[in-house]
């Protein structure tokens, strides 16, 4: 990916390319992957001209974070831009060693613990920089606040604001899985990037709503993350037991993305190349984060994101009802 490429990820002068890699399965979100796989996955992302890393202690009990970090260590710390989240705290679990119960595969002696206040989010940030053995990180998301509004607004951001007032960090925002909130944020607090999980893609465009004009008129930059919809979208088809939203897809949206696929076909495009440059062509969207779980999964990625798309297909989806006319 050229630098040409290379888009604002919020205001701070921090700069992206189109392909940002997502650690969440590579801290063994659904099945353990190897530590060697895990680090071959991270280096073929690096040779591919990835240059923005985002994790989260969630993802793995801190697995995320420690694999990261083991990797980035041979990297000059100049030459990337690194993202953890805060809002749930690690601590000592008081029945010793347990199976992870939200959806990695890991053994560990820690739980989470939900604290979005200022202390729990310094404390996360300093737990977070000695799991990754750096001094510094770049951007910091406010994880998953739906049901903590109030003590994100109170307590996580402007313990975020003071923290890249003092240059600790250098952007700050929120990670969800929904618009409505993330919208709230945008227009109400001083952060500069948010991460959306799921809800603009080839299948859902609702953030045109109320997320992205919303970001646009703050010079807000949007990550995009989980484009695929949880696997629904990264096939040439929806395989058997595909997932959307982690869950089994429903048989009515398996047929919308099977329409979709017919007229990805008649271009000559792969329904994963779309998902990707689809997301991308939002101007306040400023890079996708893609996670993966070997190198080949890496290097088909980065591939996606150099396939040439006619503006036809655009057009096409548009004139079928199969994405929203007002979508980029």
């Amino acid at each position: 990916m050229p630098d040409s490429s290379m888009r604002s990820l919020g205001r701070s002068g921090l700069q992206v390319r189109p392909y940002a890699f997502g650690m969440a399965p590579l801290a063994n979100l659904g099945h353990e992957v190897a530590e060697t796989d895990a680090f071959d996955a991270l280096e073929a992302a690096w040779s591919a001209g990835v240059r923005y890393f985002d994790t989260a202690p969630h993802y793995g009990l801190g697995l995320g974070e420690r694999r990261l970090g083991s990797f980035l260590a041979t990297k000059p710390r100049d030459e990337f831009i690194l993202s953890t989240k805060v809002g749930r705290l690690l601590v000592e679990n008081p029945l010793g060693v347990q199976p992870d119960d939200e959806g990695f595969d890991v053994q560990s002696s820690l739980m989470r613990r939900l604290d979005y206040s200022g202390d729990g989010i310094r404390r996360s940030l300093d737990a977070s920089l000695e799991r990754l053995g750096l001094d510094r990180i770049d951007v910091v998301f406010v994880h998953d606040p739906d049901d903590h509004y109030r003590e994100a607004l109170d307590g996580a951001f402007p313990a975020l604001d003071e923290l890249r007032r003092q240059g600790m960090i250098a952007s700050y925002g929120a990670g969800m899985n929904q618009s409505a909130m993330l919208t709230d944020f945008v227009r109400n607090t001083d952060l500069d990037v948010v991460m959306c999980a799921g809800r603009y893609t080839l299948l859902e465009q609702e953030p045109l709503d109320d997320l992205l004009p919303a970001a646009l008129d703050r010079n807000v930059s949007v990550v995009a993350a989980a484009v695929f919809n949880s696997g629904l979208l990264a096939r040439d088809r929806p395989a058997p037991g595909t997932t959307y939203n982690y869950a089994p897809a429903p048989a009515e949206l398996i047929a919308r993305v099977n329409a979709i696929a017919d007229v990805c076909e008649a271009h000559g495009v792969t329904l994963p190349a779309a998902a990707l440059q689809f997301t991308l062509r939002h101007p306040a969207v400023a890079t996708v984060c893609a996670g993966a779980r070997s190198a080949e999964q890496v290097a088909r990625n980065a591939h996606l994101f150099t396939v040439t798309i006619p503006e036809q297909l655009w057009s096409d989806l548009r004139s079928a009802g199969l994405i929203r006319p007002d979508s980029a």
